[in-house]
Formats: structure tokens, C-alpha cells, sequence
């Protein structure tokens, strides 16, 4: 029958009772180890931290696994880090800014209370809303927080 199909009788046999090759059973071995180390990490990390844990966790075994293998079970698991670019602020080239006078010239010292103060706003990203501020004031006399807004709610002490 094999001469007539044209077909090795080893190739027959390897047809009806497939095995897996030694390399597809360590390439899903390491596909399970991958995932767990992906997962433990929170998706986080990339194909260069996850070889470094993964030859942490072979060096026992007296194995170890290239990072273009790493990047390739990857790629067929469908899974990559998380990235988050920097927040950048928007180009305000479009808009015309009003210059202000430059009261205090560079002069910060104070006699009182409540002569001089200063602002500061802080950019901080969160998962929920994206990103929120906080702007803080506070006097130059006490070098006290007088008050502070956290997203458009000001608080004053």
C-alpha cells in the first residue's frame, strides 16, 4: 500500500501515531512557565526580564532558553508588556499666552503672614480616570501648605 501511495513506510507510521517532537514538548513546557511569570509579574514584563527569571528558574535544571525563543513562544501565545508612554503636557503653540508682570523679581523673603506665596501643580496618572492633578499652596513666611487641590476640589487648612 505504501508503494502505491508513494510513501515511506516510516512516514506511514508517523502519521497514524503522532508523537511530539522534543522541542514542541519544551517549547510548551516553557510556554506554561511564560505565562505564569507573565502573570505573576502583572503583564509587565517584556521578553528580556521574563528570560532573565526563566533562566533563573532553569539554571537548577542545567537548561537554558535564548531570548529570540522567548520572543517567538510569545508572539504565538499573543502576549506583550504593558507599556505606558510618559505623560507629555499638550503644545500650547496654538494658543496666545498672556504674559504677566513678574511681580516678585526674584526676591522670596518675607517679614508676615500671608505677603507671599507660591503654587505648584503636580501631574500624577492613575488606572480609573487617566490623569489628575494636585496644585499645592503654600505661603513663603511659614513654608506651610495652605492649601491644595486634588482634581478641581480645593481643600483649604
Amino acid at each position: 500500500m505504501c508503494r502505491i501511495l508513494g510513501v515511506s513506510r516510516a512516514q506511514y507510521y508517523r502519521y497514524r501515531s503522532p508523537k511530539p517532537s522534543k522541542r514542541r514538548a519544551e517549547d510548551a513546557d516553557l510556554k506554561q512557565r511564560i505565562l505564569r511569570i507573565f502573570a505573576e509579574f502583572k503583564q509587565r514584563y517584556g521578553v528580556m526580564k521574563i528570560h532573565h527569571e526563566l533562566n533563573l528558574e532553569l539554571q537548577p535544571l542545567q537548561l537554558r532558553c535564548s531570548p529570540r525563543r522567548i520572543s517567538r513562544l510569545m508572539k504565538e501565545l499573543d502576549i506583550h508588556s504593558v507599556t505606558v508612554n510618559k505623560w507629555k503636557a499638550a503644545s500650547a503653540s496654538k494658543t496666545k499666552v498672556e504674559q504677566r508682570p513678574n511681580l516678585l523679581k526674584q526676591d522670596f523673603s518675607t517679614t508676615g503672614l500671608n505677603q507671599k506665596w507660591t503654587a505648584d501643580m503636580t501631574y500624577i496618572q492613575t488606572k480609573r480616570n487617566g490623569w489628575c492633578y494636585l496644585s499645592t499652596i503654600m505661603g513663603l513666611h511659614s513654608r506651610r501648605i495652605i492649601g491644595y487641590s486634588f482634581s478641581k476640589r480645593w481643600i483649604l487648612i
